[in-house]
């Protein structure tokens, strides 16, 4: 199951338990503390099941991810 979409706007980075909106109305929250600076306007952005739950591919970077919306 992966769900391929763009950032609503400026990707920051990870800030810990940030929320991402997507283009598709999507929103996923950052589900693990990680901290990583990483500018980027409306990055493309790939959603997937791994064994610990989703994981968020953006700009490069991923992080542990939970949908709230």
């Amino acid at each position: 199951n992966v769900i391929e979409s763009r950032i609503d706007g400026e990707f920051k980075g990870w800030e810990g338990e940030s929320v991402y909106k997507l283009v598709n109305g999507q929103e996923w929250q950052q589900s693990s503390y990680k901290y990583q600076y990483k500018y980027s306007y409306m990055p493309q952005v790939i959603v997937y099941e791994a064994r610990s739950g989703y994981k968020m591919l953006v700009a490069g970077t991923t992080a542990n991810v939970r949908k709230i919306r």
